[in-house]
């Protein structure tokens, strides 16, 4: 990225030499990233990141079809992008939302997708993995009903792309939204795959950027650093898939064998290599967190984008998980720098204030 903050630092929509050093390079991202969904390069927008993509696919979209149809359905457990974007639609702008429910590992039903279809419905979303219980959609199928039933469909794939595979036209997928900085690639930069022959309404008005679909000058070194980091995290995906797929087995054994009333949450077959999500009975999940923290070790209970909220994940309610559990919700996210060493650690410093704050409770009871 650093040279086209220096060197390279024209508009990529200038004719001049500077800008056009700057163009070749974004539309080499743009071909990187294509790559990595089996998608073409026109079919590629930049955007500042996955909750732009989500947006911009969801209105436009909509917007695009509201004359065939205002019925939209979308899961319990998207993200808020998605979630707060289709409730938008439903309370401002006249459509009709359904909200798809999931089982008790966080599935969703693609028979139940299929049954909710009506001859008004015309967009759908659900996302490729949840950013919270790291469970996996199956998206291919859901998108064939879509497809024959000739509803749009759509898919968060902030989470998943550069971690499994994720092919466009195998999955018959319209609209897939992704971000940089889940695959160390830079924050405020993401991207957005329409299907070549899909009309979303355009969104944000300013320029013929994009091929006229999101006017305002292009953020030329984040779309650097996204297509790099995409094809990085592209080549490097199968051997570090399957390494941190270990170490998430080891992690989560190792804490239900360590921590009575430790809970796995989601399913464990259909998940993300690299997420490990429980619920501990008896404990809340900030003071766990904040000794966590203070050990040397970064936790979350949920969604960055929630962070501060009392109430328990949206997720785990849609799951079913009691709301007292669900207060001992920790997320342990797994990535390059991990190793065995790391996770043993963070297995005896996570026991150890488990069993503290447990003695702590019974004592001030």
């Amino acid at each position: 990225m650093l040279p086209y903050f220096t060197e390279f630092y024209g508009n990529a929509s200038a004719i001049h030499s500077l800008g056009a050093a700057a163009r070749e390079a974004v539309e080499c991202a743009r071909e990187s990233v294509a790559d990595a969904l089996n998608a073409s390069p026109e079919e590629i927008v930049f955007t500042s990141g996955g909750t732009e993509s989500d947006n911009a696919a969801l209105r436009g979209a909509a917007a695009s079809r509201a004359k065939v149809g205002r019925h939209l359905l979308t899961t319990a457990i998207e993200h808020h992008a998605v979630l707060e974007t289709m409730e938008a639609l439903a309370h401002r702008h006249g459509f009709e939302l359904e909200i798809i429910p999931v089982d008790c590992e966080g599935r969703v039903d693609p028979e139940d997708v299929g049954k909710r279809i009506r001859p008004d419905t015309t967009l759908a979303s659900v996302m490729h993995a949840n950013n919270e219980i790291g469970v996996i959609q199956p998206i291919a199928e859901i998108g064939a009903i879509c497809r024959e039933r000739g509803v749009l469909f759509h898919t968060d794939a902030v989470q998943t792309a550069g971690k499994i595979p994720i092919d466009v036209r195998a999955m018959n997928l319209d609209l897939v939204s992704i971000s940089a900085h889940k695959l160390y690639g830079p924050k405020g930069i993401g991207a957005l795959y329409v299907r070549r022959g899909v009309r979303i309404e355009r969104y944000q008005d300013g320029g013929e950027q994009e091929r006229g679909r999101r006017g305002g000058t292009i953020n030329v070194p984040g779309v650097v650093g996204l297509g790099k980091a995409i094809s990085i995290a592209q080549a490097e995906m199968e051997s570090e898939g399957a390494r941190l797929q270990s170490l998430r087995d080891y992690l989560m054994d190792s804490l239900q064998s360590r921590i009575d009333g430790a809970r796995i949450i989601g399913s464990r077959q259909h998940r993300l290599p690299m997420n490990a999500h429980l619920c501990i009975e008896g404990v809340q999940g900030e003071p766990v967190l904040l000794a966590l923290d203070g050990a040397g070790i970064c936790a979350s209970a949920g969604s960055a984008c929630t962070a501060g909220s009392t109430d328990p994940s949206h997720v785990l309610k849609a799951l079913g998980i009691d709301r007292d559990l669900a207060r001992g919700a920790l997320r342990l996210t797994l990535g390059k720098s991990t190793s065995a060493d790391a996770l043993s650690y963070t297995v005896d410093v996570l026991a150890d204030a488990v069993r503290d704050l447990r003695k702590m409770g019974a004592a001030t009871h």
